[in-house]
């Protein structure tokens, strides 16, 4: 069944911040419906604009909170649990690292930070109901990640294992998440577990196709891949309950190529850009989406290692919005036909 994509959208955690209009959930949805903006994908972790617990925990506060964001022209589109998500798993190489993304208190303890995360991704369920929402997107975390590049040789069944330790991590969340009915849409995402079709497929089966288990489509990481993006919403279509419509470019030289030489963003062959500056073709992906009858947002993330933030933003609404499809309800060449007659069949096949 056909249908319009919604939008256009804008993740906002690239854009809140201490000042005015980004510090406050008032102030940035303002800030968005007045550039054309039609949705708001909301960081749950973001206390300056948003109180996860207590959005568990109260639908009044929902309903007020969603009312702020209608009065200013806009409504939520997901709750973001990027940040989350990415603690539920974490390997012991990266646990300095993504401390950071845990409260002070947690910081050095692994077990007790790991059990937080998963506190939080299930109070992001029972938000989202509260909220509305049929979907929410997230990361899935990594154990394998370090083990990417086969040399040395992995041992036997070390990848195996790692997706058997994610499947058991994640299956009690997507069970919560079913409970009311909401989505986990994973980033497929370099950095994570779950970067590509095929490692998607291997929790897939390990969670025994759950129905909760869902993509947020991003191309600017395909992409980066040298991934066939387009390709992919074939296959995936099904389970695509969520869109980041990012812009990226792929430039290899003679010294670099995919993993880009561990140059920083402005020097790699892969770089994020904004919209229409990169080489996404989005013609080619709206028209994907229009045929399949996506029903989700066209939400805008702004990462472009150029251009200023705001001046993305500023140019992202009318660049989704123009893309979007409207979708046909009829077939154009509707005008040649007519009421089904049997007779007229059998006399034009000559039986």
């Amino acid at each position: 069944m056909t249908s319009t994509i919604k939008g256009p959208a804008i993740f906002l955690a690239q854009f809140a911040g201490d000042q005015a209009p980004f510090n406050s959930w008032d102030a940035i949805t303002r800030w968005a419906g007045s550039l054309g903006y039609r949705g708001v994908q909301l960081p749950s972790n973001d206390g300056r604009l948003f109180d996860l617990k207590l959005a568990a925990e109260s639908k009044t506060y929902c309903d007020e909170l969603a009312g702020v964001a209608r009065a200013n022209g806009v409504e939520i589109t997901e709750l973001s649990t990027h940040l989350q998500g990415q603690l539920v798993a974490v390997h012991p190489v990266y646990d300095e690292a993504f401390d950071v993304f845990a409260p002070e208190a947690l910081r050095g303890r692994p077990a007790e930070r790991q059990q937080w995360a998963v506190e939080q991704m299930l109070l992001a369920a029972k938000a989202s109901r509260n909220l509305g929402l049929d979907a929410s997107i997230s990361f899935p975390g990594a154990l394998a990640w370090p083990f990417l590049y086969p040399w040395p040789q992995r041992p036997a069944g070390l990848v195996e294992a790692a997706f058997d330790e994610l499947a058991k991590r994640w299956l009690p969340i997507l069970n919560a998440y079913d409970e009311v009915g909401v989505d986990v849409a994973f980033e497929l995402h370099p950095g994570e577990d779950l970067f590509d079709g095929a490692t998607f497929d291997m929790l897939l089966e390990r969670v025994n196709h759950h129905p909760r288990l869902a993509i947020a489509y991003d191309p600017s990481h395909f992409l980066l891949q040298q991934l066939d993006y387009l390709e992919f919403i074939d296959i995936y279509h099904e389970r695509i309950k969520v869109m980041h419509v990012k812009d990226a470019e792929f430039r290899p030289t003679g010294k670099q190529g995919v993993y880009s030489g561990y140059q920083p963003w402005l020097q790699r062959a892969g770089r994020f850009r904004s919209l229409g500056d990169g080489q996404i073709d989005f013609r080619a992906i709206f028209s994907k989406f229009a045929q399949y009858g996506f029903k989700g947002w066209a939400v805008l993330e702004w990462e472009c290692c150029l251009k200023h933030p705001e001046q993305g933003a500023a140019e992202g609404a009318p660049f989704i919005r123009d893309h979007i499809i409207r979708v046909t309800e009829k077939a154009f060449d509707d005008f040649a036909g007519g009421a089904r007659d049997p007779q007229q069949i059998q006399r034009m096949l000559g039986i």
